[in-house]
């Protein structure tokens, strides 16, 4: 029932969304040359590990060699060449330099509140499932809209878990292009939390099926090279006076999925929050790290 209403919601917000007339979708020239000038842009301020990476005024995550940091205004400039959405939770994005490295992440901070992780052990993983693809079909509006293809949901790469003492959580999803070829590479989101006095930081992995197995250790490395400063720990949490999320744990992967009281309840938080990332093209985050990242700096740089 609830995916039923979730349904209905949308297509209602899709008939008032399309009395605007939609902007015109840019040439692949015009899009291309938007991406290459992102990504120069993002070449002159990225930072190359080893290093501390300072996230907001929550966090230090501690970068090994073979990877770079993009600040917060370069990503968005990428993601937007790509043909995302991006709000004011990014916190920049982290690539690999290393030859045959094809994968991004995307590193976010959603200051929504202390977020209650009693609800781990009521999981639904089918339920959470139907609620993801319900959430997709809406995304796939405004993509069409842009000029991009619709998404089709595929189904688990590995299912919702979660470790209550270090509160880190990790699921991750199959997805590709509606009308793809069957034996092509699923493109893959591989999500991992950690919770924070304030929120959540989420590092999304974006890769393909054919890489992911080799790529889960990078992005399961760095969530565990993050440390939340004194005070805004999970443990740090004050009950009468810090602010708790409208959410459980639950709706991180789809099933609760309120953003804000009052905003589209029962709509799922991978719609509301993860999706305006998006689902990357792949092979082209390759080829731009490729001819971006890897070679050595010159002086100066």
């Amino acid at each position: 029932m609830r995916v039923i209403a979730v349904a209905a919601l949308l297509s209602m917000t899709g008939v008032a969304q399309a009395q605007t007339p939609p902007k015109p979708v840019p040439t692949a020239a015009e899009r291309q040359a938007e991406i290459d000038k992102a990504w120069q842009q993002a070449r002159d301020v990225v930072v190359r590990g080893p290093a501390p990476i300072t996230l907001r005024d929550e966090a230090v995550l501690q970068m090994p060699a073979g990877e770079a940091f993009v600040p917060q205004t370069q990503t968005a400039q990428l993601l937007r060449a790509w043909g995302n959405t991006t709000d004011d939770s990014l916190a920049g994005m982290i690539v690999g330099t290393n030859d045959g490295d094809h994968w991004s992440i995307i590193v976010r901070f959603i200051k929504d509140g202390y977020i209650k992780d009693d609800d781990a052990k009521d999981w639904n993983a089918d339920e959470m499932l139907q609620s993801l693809r319900a959430g997709t079909e809406a995304s796939n509006r405004q993509r069409a809209l842009q000029g991009f293809p619709e998404l089709d949901i595929i189904g688990w790469v590995e299912p919702p878990s979660y470790d209550a003492t270090t509160h880190r959580l990790v699921w991750s999803l199959s997805a590709q292009d509606r009308g793809a070829a069957a034996d092509r590479p699923h493109t893959i989101n591989y999500n991992t939390y950690a919770l924070g006095r304030d929120g959540y930081f989420s590092l999304n992995l974006l890769t393909n099926s054919a890489e992911v197995e080799a790529n889960k250790p990078v992005v399961r490395t760095l969530l565990a090279a993050l440390d939340y400063q004194p005070g805004k720990r999970y443990g740090d949490f004050v009950e009468s006076t810090d602010k708790v999320a409208a959410y459980g744990l639950a709706a991180l992967i789809g099933v609760v999925a309120v953003k804000k009281i009052g905003l589209l309840a029962g709509l799922g938080i991978f719609l509301i929050k993860i999706w305006k990332v998006g689902l990357l093209a792949i092979a082209g985050i390759g080829a731009a790290i490729k001819r971006f990242f890897k070679r050595t700096p010159s002086a100066g740089e």
